[in-house]
Order: C-alpha cells, then structure tokens, then sequence
C-alpha cells in the first residue's frame, strides 16, 4: 500500500497561484517575442517615410529657438534679486515662445495676485514680442486688445529675442508700480546677455 501525503488548502491555493502566473508570464513572453521580428520592419518601414517625405529642407518644417530651463531659471532669479535689492516683494514668470510657463518664482511675501499676473504679462509680451509698457499705451487706440485672453496689458512684461524674434517673455508683478516690474523683467532679460 502506497501511502499518500494531504496536501493543505492553503498550500494548494499558493501552487495553483504560482502555476497561473507561470502560465501568465509565458503568454506575455510569447506575446512580445511575436511582435519583436515586426518592430524592425516598422522602424524601417518609419525612416523611409520620413527620408521620401520631409527632410531638414522641408518647406513644411520650421525651427524655433527656446531658452534652456536653466536660462529661464537665471532670468527669473537675476529679475527677483533685482526686485530685493530695491526692497520690493514680486513674483516672476518666464514663459517660452507659445507662451508656456517655463519658470515661476514667488518671492517671500509677494501679494498671491502677483503669480498668475506676472505669467500674463509675460505671455503679453512674448505675444506681441513688446514691452508690456508699451502695450499698456496701445489700448487707447485699440480697448478691445485687454479682451484677448490670458493677457495683461500692465507695465511689467518684456520680450527675449534671438535674432530679432521673439523666443520668450519674462514678467514680474508685485511692486507698487508697473515701472518697476518692468525694471525687473528687463533685469532678467539683461542677464541672458551675461
């Protein structure tokens, strides 16, 4: 008589467990390995578009000029420290050439209306590729610009250039006149030039 030894539920379920993951992890090996041979015809299948359709000389294609995080970062700090020497509490934004906010710095104490103001006078002036000051002066010709959306037509915002475009805008807002903001998005600006 051959003796035969009871297995726990518990040990059954942990086996049974271990078999269907085993057999899970199998249809997932075999599922990638069917698609490996084709991901080399695709890529290839990819370039040749790509070469037969548009090259670097495509008259379809543009290139654009965009400041590095860390040139956005040092604009933003050399804006901010400008305004603490003169004592004043301000927020900056350096947003990029489509007006996405790259960098916000809130300087301690600055008023909470300060962020969302300085991106909007930043945006303006990437926008128009102007200073927001002058902008401000455009509005009496034309009251309908303050309508455009995410817009402020405030003193405070100036324009990056590279090669006379627009690649990106700084703004700053918080000080007690829309003057000196702009004195501290130029600051920002001048220490690209550094």
């Amino acid at each position: 008589m051959q003796h035969v030894k009871k297995t726990s539920r518990r040990t059954r379920a942990v086996t049974g467990g271990a078999l269907v993951a085993a057999v899970a992890l199998g249809g997932v090996g075999a599922y990638s390995a069917s698609a490996s041979p084709a991901a080399p015809a695709a890529r290839a299948a990819v370039q040749a578009g790509a070469t037969d359709k548009a090259d670097a000389t495509d008259k379809n294609l543009t290139r654009t000029t965009h400041l590095t995080v860390d040139a956005a970062e040092r604009a933003a700090r050399a804006a901010l420290d400008a305004a603490r020497e003169d004592d004043q509490r301000v927020s900056v934004a350096v947003v990029d050439r489509n007006g996405n906010t790259v960098v916000t710095l809130r300087g301690d104490g600055a008023g909470p209306q300060s962020y969302a103001s300085a991106e909007k006078k930043a945006y303006t002036a990437v926008s128009w590729n102007a200073p927001t000051s002058e902008l401000a002066k455009r509005l009496e010709q034309a009251p309908n610009l303050k309508d455009i959306p995410g817009t402020l037509f405030l003193a405070g915002g100036a324009p990056v250039t590279a090669k006379n475009a627009p690649i990106a805008g700084i703004g700053v807002a918080g000080a007690p006149s829309g003057d000196l903001d702009e004195k501290y998005a130029r600051a920002g600006v001048a220490a690209l030039g550094r």
